[in-house]
């Protein structure tokens, strides 16, 4: 019931979108008063939705948050100054890859040169079509710092936020685009794309 009333109150406080940093005292001051556990608090993820709202006010406030850590050894190579924001385990990345096919017909005779083999004289005329296909590199960890966008999974790669030049929100992730010629689309999905937004946007404005 202590518990429930708790995260009643993270409902409350996080109507408005925002979560200031006296409700977010008063949060804490329940949780260790009543020696609440993160499980508990975390079921329905209210304990989650917190840490982001903190995570987004000290961004909004122009401060580089330290809320979080990465436990393992994940492989990054941070630079100096370089801080840990957020981090988004079981993250699936996809690149947008364009494709070339050739459409037309072709005129002219077949020749038989022997049993079952035709040879064909004549041209082809036709054109070159291509398409973009949205494809999956499978699944793994992605990790903002205040400088770039890391991705550790079956490819491992770090992306500048001073090297984006546009976003596209979705509903699950979050699209990018490098400066850079003859670039494609970078897709993230992390399951919860408001969230992931607002954090890289702000995180770029800092």
């Amino acid at each position: 019931m202590i518990a429930s009333a708790w995260i009643s109150a993270v409902d409350q406080f996080l109507e408005d979108g925002l979560l200031d940093a006296e409700e977010e005292k008063k949060l804490a001051t329940y949780k260790e008063f009543f020696l609440l556990n993160d499980t508990d608090l975390d079921k329905s993820g209210a304990l989650t939705k917190t840490v982001k709202a903190g995570v987004l006010r000290d961004l909004m406030e122009g401060k580089i948050p330290q809320r979080v850590s990465v436990d393992g050894g994940v492989g990054l190579n941070l630079q100096k100054g370089e801080q840990i924001i957020w981090a988004f385990p079981q993250t699936e990345y996809l690149e947008d890859k364009t494709k070339r096919t050739y459409v037309g017909r072709s005129h002219g005779v077949s020749v038989r040169v022997m049993k079952g083999v035709y040879y064909r004289t004549g041209a082809f005329k036709g054109h070159p079509v291509e398409h973009t296909e949205r494809v999956s590199h499978g699944a793994g960890l992605m990790v903002l710092t205040n400088k770039h966008i890391y991705y550790h999974g079956a490819k491992a790669f770090r992306i500048p936020f001073s090297k984006i030049v546009s976003y596209e929100p979705f509903s699950n992730g979050i699209g990018i685009t490098r400066d850079a010629a003859n670039a494609k689309m970078q897709s993230f999905v992390t399951g919860d794309g408001w969230f992931t937004y607002n954090i890289i946007s702000n995180i770029s404005n800092l």
